[in-house]
């Protein structure tokens, strides 16, 4: 089957829309044309190809993807057609599901963004589905995880690089009498830390602990807390010190032993292609002696597998 090779700066989102209308046409889509596409297009781009392909074909090219695509490459792609706080809004919304319910991808995506994404993506999330993000982690989520994730997705907080020392000290000390001092663990400090201070100070905090109590405050959440609450605070304290080596090791888990996480190896990638994936690549071949792009060609195939490597670019 022919392969529509577009040229990604060349071609106009009208020209865009008309080769996907023509990759569609006959029997069987030409999958190498719509990924060639799409994969090179960034969130403004897909959009106004979306708007196109309305205006000419009075028809929903989500809508006609989903016809013509099936299985993981179907879940990737309608993943990327959304802009990223869109995207976000709709794996935290399905994650909330009642009979869907999975705390763990919830907490994924609302604990590793900034305190802005996470404005943006609440106001998608009440145009979108009618409900406030709160209401539905109030429903969902339970006991100190509810509390944290209720804090976080609402506390504003501060997103530069400046650090009181003497603060983050203080902090420090709160944590520990918190938490290892004491028998049983007073929780709501650590909410408090964890929601109201920036990720720069949060850095801080921990650099402190360790100097002042010999051990990592990973180590101090690990042994104080459990469930869906440490994975809570665990995933906070990583993305304030290197979020792309947090998504490296969740590609590496969602790869790793028998068969593969798709739907973690999907939702990683497709939402971080835009903001770090650059620094991800490099984490992940710095953790693991291998390249993510190796990694992926190995544990995919087919034209799910040609998406997945377009999205990552260079093999690097």
């Amino acid at each position: 089957m022919s392969t529509l090779s577009v040229p990604p700066l060349l071609s106009s989102p009208r020209d865009d829309a008309m080769h996907l209308h023509r990759a569609f046409k006959g029997f069987g889509s030409d999958k190498s044309a719509v990924i060639n596409i799409l994969a090179h297009r960034d969130a403004a781009q897909r959009a106004l190809i979306q708007h196109e392909y309305r205006a000419l074909y009075a028809e929903d090219l989500p809508r006609r993807l989903s016809s013509e695509l099936s299985g993981n490459l179907e879940t990737a792609l309608l993943l990327w057609m959304h802009d990223p706080p869109g995207r976000d809004a709709m794996i935290v919304r399905q994650a909330l599901r009642k009979d869907l319910l999975n705390l763990e991808t919830a907490t994924e995506v609302i604990c590793s963004r900034t305190s802005s994404q996470i404005q943006v993506f609440k106001q998608h999330y009440y145009a979108k589905y009618g409900v406030h993000l709160e209401h539905d982690i109030e429903l969902r989520a339970s006991g100190d995880h509810k509390k944290l994730l209720l804090a976080y997705v609402s506390t504003p907080r501060y997103e530069g690089r400046e650090v009181d020392r003497v603060m983050a000290e203080k902090d420090a000390r709160a944590l520990y009498k918190a938490g290892e001092k004491r028998w049983g663990t007073d929780e709501k400090t650590f909410i408090r830390v964890f929601c109201e201070r920036s990720a720069a100070h949060l850095t801080a905090v921990d650099s402190a602990y360790h100097g002042m109590y010999g051990k990592s405050l990973k180590k101090a959440i690990k042994n104080e807390t459990s469930g869906p609450f440490e994975h809570a605070l665990k995933t906070i304290l990583q993305c304030s010190e290197n979020p792309a080596k947090h998504f490296a090791k969740l590609l590496r888990k969602a790869m790793k032993g028998l068969g593969t996480n798709d739907s973690a190896l999907i939702r990683v990638i497709v939402t971080r292609t835009e903001i770090d994936m650059q620094y991800i690549k490099a984490e992940y071949r710095k953790e693991y002696k291998k390249t993510l792009n190796d990694a992926v060609n190995s544990e995919t195939s087919g034209h799910y597998r040609t998406f997945l490597l377009a999205l990552l670019g260079p093999n690097q």
